[in-house]
Order: structure tokens, then sequence, then C-alpha cells
């Protein structure tokens, strides 16, 4: 795939970064930027090359949520226009959950309101010392509705509660302790640590990664015995797959000598 304006789009070593490009506006989402964005993850996840999609910002924030031309569209629309738009980054959101690879945030500066859930929505999340997150949402007579749902998953029901209802940005240090964020990472070698952490995936096993990820989440509204099922199921599946065959002849191979 090809950078659009608003997306950058590059592989190496098996990872797929996707950049957000619109420093000028914080990476402020609108319309064109979801659509890019979705076109690009199905690109990375439909080539059998690329083993991690990393999510970043260009410039200075990850993403500062939805822009101001956003903003006046909804405070205009119908009910029926708002609900179609809404849908749009709902899509986006479980579209990150469906594809077959992990999804990194590598997240500098702030993610706030639809940004925050955009790095939320990704399977891990890497963070600058320096990076804030927030839901300002709250204070502009807003609810971070679709987010809430991901934001439940993430941290505690009072820390989640809180987030929600007073607005107000943490840092990375609070974010990493309540359970949004993986790892904290240096501002010096942020880049390099981002690439070395994706990095580890490229010799993983493609076929095991879908199987794990699709696994993890559809599980997760299952109840004990039917997960213990599911699980069984997906143990059979992933015996039968060329990767498995091969990662246990040599693991036999080295062994025996």
């Amino acid at each position: 795939m090809k950078a659009t304006r608003t997306v950058l789009f590059e592989v190496r070593n098996a990872v797929a970064f996707l950049t957000l490009n619109r420093p000028e506006k914080r990476n402020a989402l609108n319309d064109e930027l979801v659509a890019d964005l979705k076109t690009a993850i199905k690109a990375a996840d439909n080539d059998d090359t690329v083993h991690c999609i990393v999510l970043r910002g260009a410039g200075a924030d990850f993403c500062s949520g939805a822009d101001l031309s956003a903003l006046q569209k909804i405070s205009q629309a119908s009910v029926a226009e708002n609900l179609s738009d809404a849908q749009l980054l709902a899509e986006l959101f479980l579209l990150m959950r469906q594809v077959r690879v992990p999804v990194v945030a590598a997240v500098r500066g702030r993610a706030l309101a639809g940004g925050c859930g955009l790095a939320l929505a990704c399977d891990l999340v890497l963070a600058e010392s320096s990076a804030r997150f927030g839901f300002p949402e709250v204070k502009l007579g807003f609810v971070p509705a679709m987010v809430m749902a991901i934001l439940r998953r993430s941290a505690s029901e009072k820390f989640a509660f809180e987030l929600i209802t007073t607005g107000r940005e943490v840092s990375a240090e609070v974010a990493i302790r309540i359970g949004l964020v993986n790892h904290l990472l240096s501002t010096k070698d942020f880049d390099t640590e981002v690439e070395n952490f994706a990095g580890r995936f490229q010799k993983l096993s493609r076929s095991a990664l879908a199987l794990s990820k699709s696994l993890f989440y559809s599980s997760e509204a299952m109840a004990f015995e039917e997960a213990l099922a599911a699980g069984v199921d997906v143990n059979a599946t992933a015996r039968m797959t060329e990767d498995c065959r091969a990662g246990v002849a040599r693991f036999l191979n080295k062994t025996a000598k």
C-alpha cells in the first residue's frame, strides 16, 4: 500500500509502521484519517510478511481526538448522521482487534479522547515517559462512549470511572500503574526501543500469533467451561499448522543431538 495524505505506510523487518500524518492538527481524527487508517490496517494484515503493526503519530503528539471540523459536524448533524459517524470509529476499534497480527500503539506526547481510545484499542501500548493520556469529553458535555468498552477491559472499575467522569489527564507513569500501558520507553531512544519491541514478533509464527489473538479476545465473554472447549479447538488447530509441525520438528531435532 502507498502512503496517503493522512497515514504513512512502511513495512520494515516484518513490521508495518502506520503513522498518523496530521502533525499540524496533533493528528486529530477526521473522516479521511479514519478511512485511510482502516485501509492501511487491512493492507498490513493481508501482507503475509507482516508479523506486527505499529501505530504512531507524526510530530509531538500521538492523537488529540476529533478535530474542530469534526466537532462542528457532529454538533449540527441529525441523529441518524451522528449514529453513522460514530459507527465508523467503532468499526476501526473493532478492526484492530480482528486483524490477525498484534497491533502496538507507540505513544509520545498526548493521546486524548478518541486518540486515547485509539491507543487502547491496540493490543499493546508503549509510551514515552512524558506521554499523557485522558478522556476530556465530559468537559464538552460529551461522553467517551465507545472507548468505554475498551477502558473497562484495561483499567479497574474505579480508575476507569474516574477517568471518564473527571476528564483529567494522567501521566504515562499513572497510565502504566492502572493498566493502560505495557511499557514506558525513554524519550531519547523511543523510536529504537519501539522497533526493537515490535521486532520480537518477526521470529514468531504468524499463524500462532493469529490463533492466540483470536482466542484471547473471543474467550473474554465465555464461561470457564466454554473457554476451555474453545481452547481445545484452537489447540488442535494449531497442531495441524505448518508452523507448528516445523517448530516441533526443529525442537525434536535439537534435543536429539
